[in-house]
């Protein structure tokens, strides 16, 4: 299922650009161009709406494009900042799909336990990435996934 938040994109004259998600507590990050500044735009929409779920947030709804303002983060300052251009656009992303592929990506980990500890899990089939994942998840306080 895709999401969709609008975003202010800001043109700097050097070529870079910002971008503000308003009804994400003014999310924001940044790129080299704008292909860049849209691909971050993406990461970081998946991120905040990824950790939303995991922790049990509502978000709010977004703003229908209809009605936003593209310069509802304006503040008077932009000339003095060098930015030449301020636009609206629609991000969207599929949370789940971006997130299986970026954030859950699995990590190889070496570690060292006694060997006594070792031969007693082997001889009960237990499985070590699990064990450690959900001692993880518990010592850290990760709800889900």
């Amino acid at each position: 299922m895709l999401t969709i938040y609008p975003a202010v994109f800001y043109e700097y004259k050097d070529g870079t650009y910002s971008v503000i998600f308003p009804d994400l507590n003014h999310l924001s990050t940044f790129g080299s161009d704008f292909h860049d500044a849209m691909a971050m735009a993406i990461d970081c929409l998946a991120g905040y709406v990824f950790t939303a779920q995991l922790d049990g947030d509502t978000l709010p709804p977004p703003t229908p494009f209809s009605s936003f303002d593209p310069h509802c983060e304006d503040d008077g300052t932009e000339a003095e900042e060098g930015i030449v251009r301020t636009f609206g656009s629609p991000v969207s992303v599929d949370v789940e799909a971006y997130a299986k592929q970026h954030f859950n990506k699995t990590v190889k980990k070496t570690l060292s336990i006694p060997r006594w500890l070792n031969d007693m899990a082997v001889s009960r089939n237990i499985n070590f990435s699990q064990v450690l994942q959900e001692a993880l998840k518990s010592r850290l306080g990760v709800r889900g996934r």
